[in-house]
């Protein structure tokens, strides 16, 4: 189990050295979640360990929605300032990632069908 949260910490790190590094103005852990599914292409499976830690965050994802909701609330005069703004955001990122995750489940049913097919 430690072996996994190590894993997991370890490419939280490389995120954010990597986008401290490089520049760029995206957000270091979600690098770093992307090279933990690299990591799990190539070995092809979790294992029992990274299992165990993912379920354990995952039962308790509620409790990290605190410090976002803290911060809402801190910036409640910023957020009414900028509501308009805000709002369009929302709906036109909602609109995006609803579009991507029909092309996504297309391609794979297509994928499915093909290797059904062989």
């Amino acid at each position: 189990m430690i072996q996994a949260l190590s894993l997991l910490f370890l490419c939280q790190l490389a995120g954010e050295v990597a986008v401290r590094l490089t520049g760029l103005t995206f957000p270091g852990p979600v690098l770093g979640m992307g090279f933990l599914f690299i990591i799990l292409l190539q070995r092809g499976r979790t294992g029992p360990g990274l299992d165990a830690v993912t379920d354990t965050i995952l039962r308790n994802l509620s409790l990290l929605f605190v410090p976002a909701s803290v911060g809402v609330i801190q910036q409640a005069g910023l957020i009414a300032a900028n509501w308009f703004a805000i709002s369009v955001a929302v709906v036109i990122s909602t609109l995006v990632t609803l579009t991507v995750t029909v092309w996504t489940f297309r391609g794979v049913a297509r994928l499915q069908e093909r290797r059904r097919a062989q």
